[in-house]
């Protein structure tokens, strides 16, 4: 399986018009790839709250159809990254959403884990509720936004569902790079499957960025790595090595907690 990672930079400069046509363009030089993907928030920056209301769309907005449009040109599945996703209550979401190489929608994930503590993204954004896999020919995608790494057993019930192959869009600052690279390993060794880890490159809002976006294979092995800039990180891996190492290696069948709800 042939995946690209777009670490693509977001500049204060550059308006989020600009950088859809410019994320477009980078999805659609990426023909011949199965899956590619953007990271968090790429359209305004994960760290311009003051600006998330104004950038705020629909679900069907322009993002959505910028990437759609992008997706079928190349003929690829794409992760678009997420946007600022006005729902129609009026409620922000930090939105994910995955389309196939035919440029239909296949899933939108809303960001369950806020990060900002009582501030920023986790008072201004409501909470996702729903854990979302996809189904790829493949590999089953299990979907997940940045500080959503943090917290172990969303990703357990990613793999209870079905999920593969972990995919996190981030927007990773840099001062907190070493936790990146950590957690994402741990996420690929204890849920013994790949992590495809995509964050943004440049310094929006005052905020530097991490980059160095990874792949991790079930093992806990980084098979690519990204630099600190703007880059495709381009990556071939074998989707069956995650039923692989869970027979070679059954450690999952062997889980006590969290299998039934306590009396």
């Amino acid at each position: 399986m042939h995946a690209s990672l777009i670490q693509i930079a977001v500049n204060p400069d550059e308006s989020a018009n600009s950088r859809r046509e410019r994320a477009a363009s980078l999805v659609v030089a990426q023909r011949g790839a199965d899956l590619v993907v953007l990271p968090e928030l790429w359209p305004v920056g994960a760290f311009a709250y003051t600006a998330f209301a104004d950038e705020a769309e629909p679900l069907r907005g322009p993002t959505h159809d910028v990437m759609a449009k992008a997706a079928a040109e190349a003929g690829v599945w794409l992760h678009a990254g997420s946007f600022v996703e006005r729902a129609g209550d009026g409620t922000l979401y930090n939105t994910s959403l995955v389309f196939t190489p035919e440029g239909e929608r296949a899933a939108a994930y809303r960001k369950i884990h806020r990060f900002g503590f009582d501030k920023g993204e986790a008072v201004m954004m409501g909470a996702g509720e729903e854990l979302v896999t996809v189904a790829l020919p493949q590999t089953t995608l299990g979907l997940a936004t940045c500080y959503d790494l943090r917290f172990p057993e969303m990703f357990r019930g990613l793999v209870d569902g079905g999920a593969e192959t972990l995919v996190v869009a981030a927007g990773w600052p840099e001062r907190r790079r070493s936790h990146w690279t950590l957690l994402a390993r741990a996420r690929a060794v204890e849920n013994q499957a790949y992590v495809l880890a995509v964050g943004t490159a440049g310094t929006h809002a005052g905020v530097e960025q991490a980059g160095h976006s990874t792949v991790v294979d079930p093992w806990g092995e980084v098979l690519a790595e990204a630099g600190a800039g703007e880059e495709v990180l381009t990556v071939e891996f074998d989707p069956a090595r995650t039923a692989t190492t869970r027979e070679q290696f059954p450690a999952l069948k062997d889980r006590r907690l969290g299998l039934a709800p306590p009396r």
